[in-house]
Formats: structure tokens, sequence, C-alpha cells
């Protein structure tokens, strides 16, 4: 990082980013528990549930989650480059359940906003005095002509979140012959984590330099710049030959005719603007929008769920809150530890509002690590702040920073240990 040294910035997010969430809130002692629905168990929703009975344990909370753990998607990558399994990403929500908190295995298919109900697949009916609505992404799969749900789960992967598809992307590398060519077509912004297709070319050109050095990765992308594209590609030209004839990594922009027209998953070939490609492992990584109960709970404008960014309370619904991916919660990106930084914020602001006070200034902070290849760490890190006046999340200026380029080996090394050390603690800080 520059502009900030990090320890500096580590005392102050764990200060700032909850809202005070280190003091704690006296409990509720008269009249009945007031009920908080929590729906979806990733970062935003779990780490919500578990701060919603640490500020206050007089409050019942029950998280709707299908799934019966969680799966990481950040640091999902490294398994494509055999640095992680899956298992290692998979946690279960018993830590959750010590909290007192209920969990529900079951999808939510509906919200009555007026009853104040939410309504699942299995026919339970929820009570809540506030919903909080965290379901990460769906793909827009009109976008993409020849893509459809069937061929990413058995043919054309996008593993854009982290399970079956993660492994089944995994195989394809492994299976593809030497000198191979592996194409990745990355979405159009906004999408969950910006710089996650670009640690994906690099952590599969991690896993081909030591056994399929002939091989090539591909990247076709509807942009022109993309998040920490300095680093990635001084880190590209150290590891794989970026720039280079040998070029283990090709980047094509937007400008070099980078969008992805449709595909034909038999013959895995793509149809760019410009030409066609044809490749051996095909990774599509489609457009992206609010998941699906947002838009059975009209909580959406376009793709995206509006919120007063001061509580992440919806403008479409009062008493639901939306957080992590689906919310529009621009200049903060779609990531997982914004989501985090979110959901405390969302947790005192309904607090606040059970014991008849008015929210905070929020303040939140994002931290996002990279690992470009062996001993190659990058990160980007920023505190942000609420423009009132337009409704608006912006950096505080001189808050945070990026890796510094050209740094020394000790540094990166240094980079990915911290990458790992972040990514279990965000893991204990939402289900521990």
């Amino acid at each position: 990082m520059t502009n900030i040294d990090r320890r500096a910035f580590i005392r102050g997010a764990a200060g700032i980013a909850a809202l005070g969430v280190s003091a704690g809130f006296p409990a509720l002692v008269l009249g009945a528990a007031r009920r908080v629905v929590v729906v979806g168990g990733g970062v935003g929703g779990a780490t919500a549930a578990k701060y919603l009975r640490k500020l206050d344990d007089t409050i019942s909370v029950t998280l709707i989650e299908r799934k019966p753990s969680y799966t990481s998607c950040f640091m999902s990558n490294e398994v494509l480059s055999g640095e992680r399994t899956l298992q290692s990403l998979t946690f279960g929500y018993d830590g959750l359940r010590r909290h007192g908190i209920e969990v529900v295995q079951d999808t939510a298919v509906g919200i009555d906003p007026l009853q104040k109900i939410v309504q699942t697949a299995g026919g339970g009916k929820f009570q809540y005095d506030a919903c909080v609505v965290s379901p990460g992404i769906g793909f827009k799969w009109e976008a993409i002509g020849g893509y459809t749900e069937e061929v990413a789960a058995t043919t054309v992967p996008h593993a854009w979140n982290a399970g079956p598809q993660t492994e089944l992307l995994r195989r394809q590398i492994e299976a593809m012959p030497e000198g191979g060519r592996v194409i990745i077509s990355a979405p159009p912004n906004p999408f969950k984590c910006p710089p996650g297709p670009y640690e994906r070319a690099s952590q599969i050109a991690m896993y081909c330099k030591h056994h399929k050095p002939r091989a090539k990765i591909i990247i076709l992308d509807p942009k022109d710049a993309f998040s920490k594209q300095g680093l990635y590609l001084e880190g590209w030209r150290k590891l794989y030959g970026y720039g280079t004839d040998n070029s283990m990594i090709e980047w094509i922009s937007a400008a070099g005719g980078g969008k992805i027209e449709e595909i034909d998953p038999e013959t895995l070939t793509v149809q760019a603007e410009i030409e066609e490609f044809q490749g051996d492992v095909v990774n599509i990584i489609p457009p992206q929008k609010a998941g699906a109960i947002a838009f059975a709970a009209d909580l959406v404008e376009g793709d995206w769920c509006p919120v007063d960014k001061r509580t992440f309370e919806s403008t479409r619904h009062k008493g639901i809150y939306v957080l992590g991916d689906a919310s529009s919660a621009a200049k903060m990106p779609k990531s997982a530890y914004a989501a985090n930084s979110q959901a405390k914020v969302c947790a005192a602001a309904i607090v606040n509002r059970f014991r008849g006070l008015e929210p905070g200034d929020p303040t939140f902070v994002n931290t996002c690590y990279s690992v470009v290849g062996e001993d190659f760490g990058i990160s980007v890190a920023a505190v942000y702040g609420l423009n009132s006046h337009t409704n608006t999340i912006e950096p505080i200026p001189n808050s945070g920073g990026v890796s510094p380029a050209n740094a020394s080996a000790e540094i990166r090394k240094r980079e990915v240990s911290y990458a790992h050390s972040w990514f279990k603690n965000v893991i204990s800080d939402m289900l521990e």
C-alpha cells in the first residue's frame, strides 16, 4: 500500500467500519423481542446476522440460506492453480448458531413488505420487524448467444459462484493438452469482484507455467481498463512474459475487439466483435444483475437494488435492507469485504431504528488482495464516507492506496501472506 501505513489502516478500519460496533448497544428490555429475518448466508447476510446479535442479543435473528454451508468465492481462483481445494473454502454455520441465530436451510421466494413476511420455497412464512436481503448476483443469460445455464453447468463453466463449476473448470484445465488455449471472457461493469477475471487468468497461468508451459490464456474483455491493471501487467511481464511473442497471457480490450457476442459450446468457438476464437477450455463470465429474490421482492431498478446509503434500507420498500453485490452502492466495488463493511453499518442502523434513534454517519472500508503468481501478491484498500448531498459512497481522500509499483520481491511475497491472513480474518468475522 501507499499513502497510508498498513497497521494504521487496519486500526482505523476496525474502529470505524461498524459505526461504533465495538461499543455495543444496551439490550432492548421493553415489549416483545424484535425479529430480523436475513435472506442469504454469504458475507453480507452472515455478517449482518452475527452483528445484530452482538449489538443486541434480545433481537431474534433468523438466517435463511438454501445451502447447508458457505463456500467462499474470494480466494477460489486458487483452486484453479492447485493451491487450494474447494473444501478449504467451505464453512458451516454452527458459529452463527452459537450466537443464538436460527439458521434455516431453505430458499426465500417472496417478501411481503406490507405484512412483513418472508416466504420460502419449503412453505415457511417468517414474520419480521426488519428484513436484510443479501442475495448476491444473478446472470443475464440472454446477453451472450448460445450461453445458457445448462451450458455453464456442463460444458463452459462461469465458476463465478464457487462450487461444482470451480471444480469442473479445474478438471478441464488439467485435461487440456500441452500448448492448449484457455479463453476467458470478462464481464462488463458492474460485476462481482472487479479484479477476479484477471486473477483467474494469473492463477491458471501459474499452473500452466509448471505443467503446460506452452499454454496460452486469452482474456476477451468488453472494457478498456480493469481493476489494478498496472499491477497485474507488471506481474504478467515478470512472471509470464507479457508483451513478448512468448507471452502466456494475452489481454484483448474492447477497443481491440474483446467483446464477445456468442459461443458455440460444441466446438468451443467464441465469436467476438472482430474475430473468432477457439479454445480447448472456455470460461465465460456473463454480465450480472442482482440475485433472484431481489427481483421477486420488487427491490430492483434496472439490474440492481437502490438503497439509502446511510442505512442500506431499500428505497422501494421500507423495512427491507439490501446488502452486498445486489445493492447499488457506488462508488464501493462489489466485493466480499465491501459487503462485510456494509453489513455492520446496516446492523447498527437497524438497532438504532429499534431504539428510536437516528442512524449515524457511516464510514465503510474495502480491502482486496489478488495473488498474481508464486510470491507475487498485490492489494488495494480504501476508506469511504457518505456524500449525503448526492447519496453516494465516495473514497475519503488519502485514506487508502494500492501496492507500490515495482516493489521488492520481499514486499510482493509479504502481500501473499497478507492475502491469506485477510481471508481467514474475513471468514472468522462473518461466521465465528
